[in-house]
């Protein structure tokens, strides 16, 4: 068992003020594989203390400086990164493999675009030809606090983390409870590239205690947070007393629109995005929106496609989905389940209990199911396990109406090989994001959504500015530095 219970605060190991135990959960095996500390009120505050006192040193820094902190840092993944991968298996369930190649080189893959997108910056730019003494200056925004979710920890932790350090800004992290340890991880990556004692702290703690402290701390100017929607709408009324900026990348409810002329995978690629990470993604397509006909084989393909994806351990090589994170999880997804049939919708895969030869874990039967309708709960609700809705359409007009006929709005995807119907649809899909026949988004494309699935744009330079407040200047002496 791994046991750690300091935080990372002011550049050193320090033990909570006030100790509180958790146990960290493998939910592979329903067996405890850490213990963590849930940080007090008292730890938060340290923590804040120290990224304000460093901050200012830390703003003035030179940007090479800061990122070549940032190359260090991917140096120390380079060296860790097989610990790193067991790591996420162990305490979120993804499976060693996916985890080795999927959800650990999320750090070098964001690091790297934010490096991309900083060397392109200007810090001081002129406002244009009609005013030449007049500049846009961009400035770290302060002490950030940072709180991320247990589905993609290091996605999360790399698309928050790393531009808050080079903007510039010092940080306070919040890991989820579920998946601490990559985390820590991560903190032994900063100091052991050099980074300045209080620019990056980790308190790991559940949202109610350092979750909400960091969202109502004054002396913290901004809160990233990604998770549930129900926590992003709890945050940004905490913030609002302080007047901080709240950015927040929270849920979804993907449409995959397949029209009749879709290529022969688009079925198959839908389910298998759908079941990756066990579901556990905020832009999986789980609303499939079939042409009605193509609909009947469209359902004999996915439920075939779903009978062949194998469960089984994160602790074992091969390319099966894992267990879910935890039993409150698993017991939520199974009662979505049991309310799509008793609903009405027609159950084609999977469907309630363990797996096949599981009597302990937190496994999910990959799960479809057919003729649901718009508004049955299975198709409104985000499930986050590896449960797809198939719906049937008829028109152009039909499908964009039902795909936008959701509170959330991240994600959309379009399987077709007309062209001019894929950019009618990209368009009118009201999603941050679009996916279309396959095509994943190119490297520094922002990431997030609207309505309810939050507003936040991470990635590339859109997630640089998050952290960068924008000061005008007039007055600038041309002729000085």
């Amino acid at each position: 068992m791994i046991i750690k219970r300091d935080f990372y605060i002011n550049g050193a190991w320090v033990p909570p003020i006030t100790p509180r135990d958790l146990e960290v959960i493998d939910p592979s095996t329903e067996e405890p594989c850490a213990i963590i500390s849930l940080g007090s009120e008292a730890d938060t505050n340290a923590a804040v203390a120290a990224a304000k006192a460093a901050f200012p040193a830390w703003a003035a820094t030179d940007p090479a400086v800061r990122r070549d902190v940032v190359v260090k840092i991917l140096q120390q993944y380079e060296l860790r990164l097989e610990e790193l991968a067991h790591a996420i298996a162990i305490e979120m369930g993804a499976p060693i493999d996916m985890a080795r190649s999927s959800q650990a080189p999320c750090l070098p893959w964001h690091a790297t675009n934010f490096l991309t997108a900083f060397d392109a910056m200007e810090w001081v730019r002129p406002l244009g030809p009609h005013a030449p003494n007049d500049r846009i200056a961009l400035e770290p925004i302060g002490v950030v606090g940072l709180i991320t979710p247990w589905n993609w920890p290091m996605n999360q932790i790399a698309l928050k983390a790393i531009p808050a350090i080079l903007a510039g800004c010092t940080c306070v992290l919040k890991p989820s409870e579920e998946s601490p340890l990559n985390a820590i991880l991560f903190a032994e990556f900063c100091h052991d590239a050099g980074l300045p004692p209080g620019v990056f702290n980790l308190v790991n703690g559940d949202g109610p205690g350092v979750g909400a402290v960091l969202s109502s701390h004054p002396d913290v100017e901004m809160i990233s947070f990604t998770g549930s929607t129900r926590a992003g709408r709890a945050i940004s009324a905490a913030a609002a007393q302080t007047l901080k900026r709240v950015t927040l990348e929270l849920g979804g409810k993907g449409a995959n629109v397949i029209f009749a002329d879709a290529d022969d995978k688009a079925v198959e690629r839908g389910v298998r995005h759908m079941m990756n990470n066990s579901g556990q993604s905020c832009n999986a397509p789980s609303r499939m929106l079939v042409e009605r006909p193509v609909y009947d084989r469209a359902v004999e393909i996915a439920a075939q496609v779903a009978d062949s994806i194998k469960v089984g351990s994160a602790h074992e090589p091969g390319k099966h989905i894992g267990p879910v994170v935890n039993k409150r999880q698993w017991e939520q997804i199974q009662a979505y389940i049991q309310k799509g049939i008793d609903e009405g919708a027609r159950l084609v895969a999977g469907g309630p209990g363990l797996p096949e030869g599981f009597n302990r874990g937190f496994y999910v039967k990959p799960t479809v199911f057919a003729d649901v309708v718009p508004g049955m709960t299975i198709e409104k609700e985000e499930i986050f396990g590896p449960v797809l809705s198939i719906i049937p359409f008829d028109t152009e007009e039909d499908a964009v109406r039902i795909a936008n006929d959701t509170p959330y709005g991240l994600t959309n995807y379009v399987q077709s090989q007309d062209g001019a119907r894929r950019n009618r649809m990209a368009r009118r899909l009201r999603s941050g994001m679009v996916e279309m026949n396959g095509k994943s988004r190119g490297a520094g494309s922002p990431f997030g959504g609207v309505k309810a699935s939050g507003r936040a744009r991470e990635g590339g330079h859109w997630g640089l500015e998050e952290f960068l407040e924008v000061k005008a200047i007039s007055g600038w002496d041309s002729d000085q530095a």
